[in-house]
């Protein structure tokens, strides 16, 4: 835990039923520890589940669980914690309260308190996979988001009910991270990011050119949630064609040599490589000079390998960080995990794509490996995960200050 990461930061923590409120505990601790003022809410449900002298205890203040405390609401105190809080944090947050939010109901004190006050709000669902799922969760998570409520996670796992899949509320420390990077840019302050983004295209002729389905999105969302935590970021992207992210430096390319150049100028001068990139591995040998027409037959191309800018910047003498992505269609896992150590980085986000997962699309699930660990995170939207990831890149750094430095592994 980075210590006073979240100085004097007033944080109204709700706590949902579900038997993942039992780990609103810890987080109430890791997040004082961090230097947030921590004051909790507990739905009636929860109450079930735990107990409010437990809470009262680790925040040092009172616990607040109903509109209908008369010593407390002689004064307004709802309205008066509304406006006290600077961020509000619910987690667990179970299906049935992000229904309740997303609809504007204010049945209870928590969802009252979230539509009495200006604070941004975070969630972070905790749930039956099948119930993450379903289609109106997702789109009550939608409206959500579009009125800027944050999503963290969840994660992905064994649950409670014997089910295995998304819907584990994300640890504390996860939680804490994500919080750091939303507030005052601290994660990666002083930090200088490199990172490729899109699709490269290696042409045929003048008219033609091989590629692939990158639409640079996740690269864009993690060039844009290293930025919010304060790092300095340069951008490589491929054609595509998206805004670059506020604060942002970006040097546009189009082919695989052309990113491998840019990189390679680049790199020196960075403290972490986030490899998002879609790179083609071959290109044409030759380039007609003119169209190629058709002859009635087939047509025979040559291809050969392009640079492997991974692999490259891993040899270096003194490296950044390296975190690399594996697009795969099966073992996603195993595949990921192979490439991880054949070229010797320090994370892989793996991703399924085909089927509408992974390119062409808004949202993504990542699997996030690294050499002594792994952590999935559960379909969501693409900045949503780059935050996250963001936020393990500066865990795994902290750990091994070797690393953060160049050393090779």
């Amino acid at each position: 835990m980075i210590e006073s990461a979240l100085p004097n930061l007033r944080i109204l923590l709700g706590v949902s039923g579900g038997i993942a409120a039992y780990k609103a505990a810890e987080l109430t601790r890791r997040l004082r520890d961090a230097g947030a003022d921590v004051r909790v809410v507990l739905t009636e449900n929860a109450a079930r589940f735990v107990t409010a002298l437990t809470f009262q205890a680790l925040s040092g203040q009172p616990v607040r669980g109903g509109l209908w405390d008369e010593a407390a609401e002689a004064a307004m105190g709802h309205i008066e914690l509304a406006r006290w809080a600077q961020r509000i944090l619910i987690a667990p947050a179970s299906a049935d309260l992000i229904a309740r939010l997303a609809h504007g109901l204010a049945d209870d004190l928590l969802t009252t308190l979230c539509l009495a006050s200006t604070a941004p709000l975070a969630l972070a669902p905790a749930m039956n996979q099948q119930m993450w799922a379903h289609a109106a969760t997702q789109a009550n998570l939608g409206v959500l988001r579009s009125r800027g409520a944050v999503v963290l996670g969840p994660g992905s796992g064994s649950q409670a009910c014997g089910d295995f899949g998304a819907g584990r509320l994300l640890e504390a420390d996860a939680i804490v991270a994500e919080l750091m990077a939303l507030h005052g840019g601290k994660l990666l302050a002083g930090t200088r990011v490199l990172v490729s983004a899109g699709p490269t295209f290696e042409d045929i002729d003048p008219v033609r050119y091989l590629g692939n389905r990158s639409s640079g999105r996740m690269g864009f969302a993690v060039a844009q949630a290293a930025a919010e935590a304060g790092a300095s970021v340069q951008l490589v992207a491929g054609p595509v064609h998206l805004p670059t992210p506020a604060g942002v430096a970006r040097s546009d390319v189009r082919s695989a040599r052309e990113m491998h150049a840019t990189v390679m100028q680049h790199v020196p001068q960075c403290d972490i490589f986030i490899s998002a990139a879609a790179v083609g591995d071959y290109r044409p040998a030759e380039i007609a000079a003119h169209k190629l027409k058709k002859t009635g037959g087939a047509l025979a191309l040559t291809l050969t390998e392009n640079p492997d800018i991974l692999a490259e910047v891993a040899a270096l003498k003194k490296r950044p960080f390296l975190v690399g992505f594996a697009a795969e269609t099966q073992n996603l896992r195993t595949y990921a995990r192979a490439k991880l150590e054949r070229k010797k980085l320090d994370l892989i986000a793996a991703n399924r794509v085909g089927g509408g997962s992974g390119f062409d699309a808004a949202d993504n699930e990542l699997l996030l490996l690294w050499p002594d660990g792994e952590e999935a995170l559960a379909r969501g939207a693409k900045l949503d995960l780059a935050r996250a990831l963001i936020a393990r890149i500066a865990t795994l750094r902290k750990a091994d200050p070797a690393r953060a430095k160049g050393a090779k592994r």
